[in-house]
C-alpha cells in the first residue's frame, strides 16, 4: 500500500450501525488511501468476504463503482482519498456492504497523528465483537441468527448451525487475525 505522499495517519473507528452490543474496530490508515484502498480496508478489518456491492456517503454524495447498469448516479471511488471525504477530526461518512441485507458502517475520524513512516499501515489497535455471516439478512437478520443459534429448542437451530458451519461465537474478537488480514489484503 502507497504511503510515501502520506501527510498524516488517520485513526478511525468502524462501527456496524444497529448492533447491538456494538460490533466495532479501530484502525490506522494514511490519510491519502484511495477509497478503494479503503474499501478493502474495512472488508479485512471488520470481517467481510468482499461478496456484494459498497458505496461510501459523504453530504448525500455515493461514491462507488460506477455501473450504468445500476442506474443510479455515483462518484467512481478511484478518483477519490480518504482526505477528501473526512477533513477533521470527529468528521464521519457511511460505508454500506451488500445492497440486499444493508450492512451500514458508521466511519468516524478520531483522530489525526502525525505521519510516522516506521508504523506499518493499515493496523487495527481494538475492536469488538465477530463480523456477522454474510447472506444472514442484515442487522435484524443477524439478531434472530443469534436468537435461534442460542436455544437448542428452536426448530431452526440445527439447520441454522450447519449453515454457519458449526459454532459461531459472537463474542470473539482476534486481533492478531485481523492484523494478519490486513497485512494479506491490503498490501
Amino acid at each position: 500500500m502507497k504511503v510515501k505522499q502520506a501527510k498524516s495517519i488517520y485513526q478511525i473507528k468502524i462501527s456496524l450501525i444497529g448492533a447491538k452490543p456494538p460490533i466495532w474496530r479501530t484502525i490506522l490508515v494514511p490519510d491519502n488511501l484511495k477509497l478503494t484502498a479503503f474499501h478493502d480496508v474495512i472488508q479485512a478489518a471488520i470481517g467481510w468476504t468482499d461478496s456484494h456491492l459498497h458505496q461510501f456517503i459523504a453530504n448525500n454524495v455515493f461514491y462507488g463503482i460506477p455501473d450504468d447498469e445500476f442506474g443510479m448516479e455515483i462518484e467512481d471511488e478511484s478518483k477519490y482519498k480518504l482526505s477528501q471525504l473526512l477533513k477533521k477530526e470527529k468528521d464521519s461518512i457511511k460505508y454500506e456492504y451488500d445492497f440486499g441485507d444493508s450492512w451500514e458502517h458508521k466511519i468516524l475520524l478520531e483522530k489525526i497523528l502525525p505521519f510516522d513512516a516506521k508504523t506499518a499501515l493499515p493496523v487495527c489497535l481494538k475492536g469488538k465483537r465477530a463480523c456477522p455471516p454474510e447472506d444472514c439478512g442484515g442487522i435484524w437478520g443477524y439478531e434472530e441468527l443469534l436468537q435461534t443459534i442460542s436455544d437448542p429448542n428452536h426448530p431452526e437451530h440445527e439447520e441454522m448451525l450447519e449453515w454457519l458451519g458449526g459454532e459461531f461465537d459472537p463474542e470473539e474478537f482476534d486481533l492478531e487475525e485481523i492484523n494478519e488480514d490486513l497485512a494479506e489484503y491490503c498490501r
